[in-house]
């Protein structure tokens, strides 16, 4: 893939048509675990599904001639969405029973699976909730290190946890994509070390003329078309 297909201004989660929109539309499905008695905290399911991202694309089932190769290249040929849905008790078993990854954190798991066709989701995640996924933080996350790849979140947006999450996930895939196999390499080493904060309104304005990957959301759900919703800011990359 070519720098300018990669850039922000390219970026297939940008709102304007594209001859992305005409491609077979697929969706990466991630799974999050929200127990009554033990949610998970909100930053924490953030990062985990950034991370987990991260996980299926570097994924040697993903790359190649791997059993997951063709769809992940479908759904890149195509808008690169992702849907969050929410399970527990049973649901979860059910999800976890299915061929995916699960990614975990202090507090939270997710599951992600291969892209599946916007309207062939397996029946035991077509029937989990999207709606609904409001997590919290027991205490405000601490400042993210610096020498720590960071996904920004737009302070001017309200975002379920759900979103946000499918969100941070878009971040950390235009970072991915802009990555040497080099840079891949060493931050696959790491676990895929990230953090996902909420940007001050003043650092915000700087991250979206700094030209470092910005994800500006199609509208599909929860806010307005063409929205800056974060912003990718990898050591790599400044």
């Amino acid at each position: 893939m070519s720098h300018d297909e990669r850039s922000p201004s390219n970026s297939p989660f940008q709102a304007e048509a594209s001859p992305r929109d005409s491609a077979p539309q697929f969706v990466l499905p991630l799974v999050v675990r929200v127990e009554k008695a033990a949610p998970p905290a909100r930053t924490d399911a953030l990062e985990v599904a950034a991370r987990a991202v991260l996980v299926m694309l570097s994924d040697e089932r993903s790359l190649g001639d791997g059993e997951w190769a063709q769809a992940v290249r479908d759904w890149q040929d195509a808008r690169i969405r992702k849907v969050v849905r929410r399970a527990r008790g049973a649901e979860w078993r059910r999800a976890e029973a299915l061929p995916g990854i699960t990614v975990t954190g202090k507090t939270a798991e997710v599951r992600v699976f291969p892209p599946v066709p916007l309207d062939g989701w397996p029946k035991d995640l077509a029937r989990l909730q999207v709606s609904g996924t409001d997590l919290d933080d027991p205490e405000p996350p601490v400042d993210a290190d610096p020498a720590t790849p960071v996904i920004w979140l737009n302070p001017d947006l309200e975002m379920s946890a759900g979103k946000a999450m499918a969100q941070a996930g878009h971040g950390a895939q235009l970072a991915w994509w802009e990555l040497s196999r080099q840079e891949r390499e060493a931050w696959r080493e790491t676990g895929f070390a990230l953090a996902v904060r909420t940007a001050p309104a003043e650092r915000w304005r700087e991250l979206t003329a700094s030209g470092l990957p910005l994800v500006r959301d199609a509208g599909f759900t929860e806010i307005a078309p063409g929205s800056c919703t974060v912003v990718a800011d990898h050591p790599a990359l400044r």
